[in-house]
């Protein structure tokens, strides 16, 4: 998908990410999928794993190692980060739809 030079993404995928981690744990394979099937287009892992990368240094986020796949899942933290993001966003459309 084709997106303008003046949206941020990245913005845009970490709240994706959170409200995913949100509703159940996700590898990154598997974060990379369904946000891809939702109109974001195929994602590759040098998307995907630096915003994860992010996320955790921020501790929004943790992982546990499950084989050889992290399996990912909200922090509290990350929680709160979430509903805030969320609200913010609920106003910043509404505004504009």
């Amino acid at each position: 998908m084709k997106t303008s030079k003046y949206v941020d993404f990245k913005g845009f995928l970490r709240f994706k990410i959170l409200h995913l981690l949100k509703n159940k744990n996700l590898c990154g394979d598997e974060l990379a999928e369904v946000i891809g099937s939702k109109k974001f287009g195929k994602l590759t892992p040098g998307t995907i794993y630096p915003v994860l990368k992010i996320l955790r240094e921020n501790k929004l986020i943790s992982f546990k190692q499950c084989g050889r796949k992290k399996v990912y899942k909200l922090t509290k933290k990350g929680e709160k980060e979430y509903k805030k993001i969320k609200r913010i966003f609920k106003r910043i459309f509404k505004e504009v739809f």
